[in-house]
């Protein structure tokens, strides 16, 4: 007889059906997602290195387990940005070769479209870089998600595209300080345009706006014009890498999550002893907007990171990060 649970499979559609995962057991209970979104970060190894460690393997084949509806990655894919000696294209190009063949296509197969970001050491837009930003850009016009993207971006830099209702914008942040006026405009114009009719808008980006890891904290953007703009047009979340520790907060009202790193280099939140986990970010959003945010870690990426082990504030400076569970 057929059970149950295949049985409601048969009359789903593979969309919904989805949403039985490991993650979800309870799902005849609980409301379904409206979308549900991994966020990856910070893959590379050592300078100029070619292929990938085991957890990012591992990662990967955990990600596709969950069956997101699309991965967001918040940069450094490769281990680029090395400035003595300097890498070459063909470096280069197998780099990004052992990128897709560990990450892109298999999430490819698996009909799940990842929608990437630059990062410092893929796609740096400090000067000395522009080979490294020029192969950026032939890499994921070459492998772009099959998405339908908003008007006005610079694809694969800074580009939005919306999926059910749910805005993604992706930001060229790759050097400490404000981003650019112009991006700044872009984004404005992006976010005014959609609205209210945007369940919810997830920014990604590669650099934070505040700092999380010891030895990272000028490794900011310490942007208050962005930090104003995600306040007034109700940006759900900004999400960000390069500081190589998970960490979700709030700073004066918004709505921030600090991507763990997958490769090598886990650091230390600021106060704190030990490592940040190697892990990625799942999120669900619900039909009202809500975003239920998760971290999964371990050898198979199964466990998943408690609220509890991470520092309930962190202080940097006249700085202060507000766990988001604890944000009043």
């Amino acid at each position: 007889m057929m059970n149950r649970r295949k049985f409601l499979c048969c009359l789903l559609s593979a969309a919904a059906c989805r949403t039985l995962s490991p993650l979800t057991a309870s799902a005849g209970r609980k409301k379904q997602p409206l979308l549900r979104v991994a966020v990856l970060s910070d893959l590379n190894h050592s300078y100029g290195t070619i292929g990938y460690d085991p957890p990012v393997r591992a990662a990967i084949k955990r990600v596709i387990e969950l069956q997101p509806d699309v991965v967001l990655c918040t940069g450094d894919m490769i281990a680029g940005q090395r400035t003595a000696p300097k890498l070459k294209q063909k470096q280069l190009e197998a780099m990004w070769q052992a990128f897709h063949e560990t990450v892109t296509i298999p999430l490819q197969e698996a009909g799940i479209p990842f929608v990437p970001t630059p990062g410092n050491h893929d796609g740096s837009a400090s000067p000395g870089f522009q080979l490294e930003r020029t192969m950026y850009r032939k890499q994921w016009e070459k492998y772009r998600p099959a998405l339908s993207l908003l008007d006005g971006g610079n694809y694969p830099f800074h580009y939005a595209l919306s999926m059910n209702g749910v805005l993604f914008a992706a930001l060229d942040a790759t050097v400490a300080g404000p981003i650019s006026p112009a991006q700044i405009k872009w984004l404005a114009g992006v976010l005014h345009k959609t609205g209210q009719k945007s369940t919810a808008r997830l920014i990604f980006g590669h650099l934070p706006v505040w700092p999380l890891t010891v030895g990272r904290q000028r490794g900011i953007l310490k942007d208050t014009e962005l930090e104003e703009l995600f306040l007034k047009e109700s940006v759900s979340v900004y999400l960000s890498g390069h500081q190589h520790g998970y960490y979700p907060f709030y700073h004066n009202g918004q709505y921030y999550v600090g991507q763990a790193a997958l490769g090598s280099g886990p650091r230390r939140l600021i106060g704190e002893k030990n490592r940040s986990p190697r892990a990625f970010t799942f999120i669900e959003i619900s039909p009202d907007g809500t975003l239920d945010v998760t971290a999964f870690s371990g050898a198979g990426f199964t466990r998943v990171v408690k609220r509890s082990s991470l520092p309930e504030k962190i202080v940097s400076g006249d700085i202060t990060l507000t766990r988001d569970d604890l944000e009043k």
